[in-house]
């Protein structure tokens, strides 16, 4: 094994699309632990949607020998992270396992806002920190104002930057040494009580769980039993060892290694992120420090589109949570759409991804309702309650509702500062900093309602910006808010998967926007459709579908106009006996087309 001081862990961090996956490619190539023709790009990307959107969704981890000037054989260990918000707790444990952070920025984009709430993350623990400027080789790089940022925006030295281009390798063998000299050797003792912090799992058809681990103190070899210190179950270690793309087992990991073990873990809930691992006859005192449970924060209710296809969808679904423990999900039940499951996502990019995984791993054909918050209820009778799901919402019962707020950091050109500071101001957002970080961006702070965000903000944020605004959020506290449930009427009868939890003042506008939806999609029939918007008993939005009606006075060629009106009573008589009744069908593509938050 490889002495401590010649091992070297560290993570590259950076703002989404900024060329972490590509880096991390020509890294592996350098090293040649695979051969040219098993090389692709993204290797470490397993998932066909990480590599379609360009985003990695879930930190991969893989040990690379090189030789330095030095004449010295180095073992980097090294782990590619999440750059979405959503996954940022993944990230804060990427970043606690390793003594070390490339600090990734692109050369045409420029420091964006996740680039510096990543910094401040890896500042958190202690990390040595090396700006790596990336993209030299595009034409739209601009080096020198690049370092400026790193200087003014971030706080480091300039000097240390290292300029690469991930694509073409310019720069790597730098980039190698840059690794190597800077960063620390890890600490730890190899003979102490065992201390090993989980940072990543995942599931494996044939083995289970594969739990992705730094060894802090101590080693955890083949045979001992483990326990995780927070959940307090034990496991025998089955397999132990590092990652080379494919695993290579060594049977025992020491103090400073990053590697993996397999145990009997069946599925990915039975081991936290975050937690620590220690030898069951021979514990360590206390857990590492910087554990916390992942709360979801977005819920929103899944339904086959066909209900004969409950089944199917449930088996989807537990097979999907043996692989995402941040996925929680219960049995739902709507009117409209049937048997289904109320889930908890992290973020809104969470539900885009497990929305996708079900119809593209698991062939299957979903309805998500409108995404929503949790919120705290406080009863007229003292009572307290959380609802996510506008079917629970206690009406005429509530003292006090409060929703969750969040601080939100957006850094954008200061060309377009005006059409972005009305879009927070219209989304309730309340303004803590403004700060110019150079003559050309600006940052902005705003503390607004976490509901306001899930709809439209950020493609609405894109388009006034050009896609140039970046945003980066975290959930602060609940404050009060005046809660109110919209429901949808058609002819007088509630659909309840269509009905939401809205602030009051702007209950009127969501739903007349359903209403106006709706009406573009349901079938005209022989009769008049009153499709409706309610809170409570009072109408607050209209729209109405009006009938097709058959020509009766085609045969009346001129004549008398009481002939006319006789037969068109007549009519409006048998049209009131079809409304008596006439039961609406809504279409799928009504369901989905409310859903659909697009700007008209």
């Amino acid at each position: 094994m490889t002495e401590m001081k010649y091992k070297r862990n560290f993570c590259i961090v950076a703002h989404i699309d900024h060329g972490k996956s590509t880096l991390a490619d020509r890294l592996i190539q350098k090293a040649q632990i695979i051969d040219d023709r098993q090389m692709k790009n993204q290797i470490l990307d397993n998932m066909d949607i990480e590599r379609e959107r360009g985003i990695t969704i879930k930190s991969q981890a893989v040990t690379i020998p090189y030789h330095a000037k030095d004449g010295h054989d180095y073992e980097l260990n090294f782990v590619d992270t999440p750059g979405h918000v959503d996954f940022s707790y993944e990230v804060s444990r990427a970043i606690a396992s390793c003594e070390g952070a490339l600090l990734l920025i692109d050369a045409s984009q420029g420091v964006e806002s996740q680039t510096v709430s990543n910094l401040f993350m890896a500042m958190e623990q202690d990390l040595e920190i090396v700006p790596v400027i990336n993209k030299i080789d595009l034409p739209s790089a601009d080096i020198p104002a690049i370092k400026h940022q790193i200087d003014h925006d971030l706080g480091l030295d300039s000097k240390d930057a290292v300029p690469v281009s991930a694509k073409t390798g310019q720069g790597i063998d730098d980039l190698m040494e840059a690794i190597v000299t800077k960063f620390p050797a890890p600490t730890g003792d190899p003979n102490g009580k065992t201390q090993a912090l989980i940072f990543d799992c995942h599931y494996d058809e044939y083995r289970g769980v594969i739990i992705h681990i730094r060894i802090m103190n101590g080693r955890i070899k083949k045979g001992d039993t483990i326990r995780f210190m927070h959940s307090g179950t034990e496991y025998k270690v089955e397999q132990a060892g590092i990652f080379k793309i494919k695993y290579e087992e060594t049977n025992v990991l020491e103090a400073g290694d990053v590697g993996y073990i397999i145990s009997g873990a069946k599925t990915v809930s039975d081991v936290r992120v975050g937690d620590t691992v220690t030898l069951a006859d021979n514990p360590a005192e206390e857990a590492l420090a910087g554990f916390k449970e992942v709360k979801p924060v977005v819920f929103s209710s899944i339904y086959p589109i066909d209900s004969n296809d409950y089944e199917e969808l449930k088996d989807s679904m537990e097979k999907l949570k043996l692989n995402d423990a941040s996925l929680v999900f219960e049995k739902d039940n709507s009117l409209a759409l049937g048997n289904g499951f109320r889930c908890g996502f992290l973020g809104l990019l969470h539900l885009e991804i497990i929305e996708e995984r079900l119809e593209r791993d698991y062939d299957q054909s979903v309805i998500f309702t409108a995404p929503s918050v949790r919120y705290k209820i406080k009863l007229t009778n003292g009572e307290e309650m959380t609802i996510d799901n506008p079917t629970e919402f206690p009406e005429g019962r509530i003292a006090l509702a409060e929703e969750p707020y969040i601080r939100a950091a957006i850094i954008t050109p200061s060309e377009y500062i005006g059409s972005i500071v009305s879009l927070c101001v219209e989304k309730r957002g309340e303004q803590k900093n403004m700060q110019y970080l150079d003559e050309k961006r600006v940052e902005l702070t705003y503390e607004m309602p976490l509901a306001e965000v899930l709809f439209d903000f950020y493609d609405r944020l894109k388009s006034y910006s050009r896609g140039y605004a970046s945003f980066d959020y975290e959930v602060i506290d609940y404050r009060a808010t005046d809660l109110v449930k919209v429901d949808i009427l058609i002819n007088g009868k509630g659909v309840d998967a269509l009905s939401l939890l809205a602030y009051k003042p702007e209950a009127t506008a969501r739903a007349r926007k359903v209403c106006e939806r709706l009406k573009d999609e349901i079938a005209r029939q022989q009769f008049k459709i009153a499709i409706q918007g309610a809170i409570g008993s009072q109408i607050i939005a209209r729209e109405t579908v009006n009938p097709v009606r058959k020509d009766v006075l085609a045969k009346c060629y001129g004549g008398d106009i009481t002939r006319k009106r006789k037969l068109l009573e007549k009519q409006k008589e048998g049209k009131k006996r079809m409304k008596m009744v006439g039961n609406v069908e809504l279409p799928q593509s009504a369901f989905l087309a409310v859903l659909k938050e697009k700007e008209d």
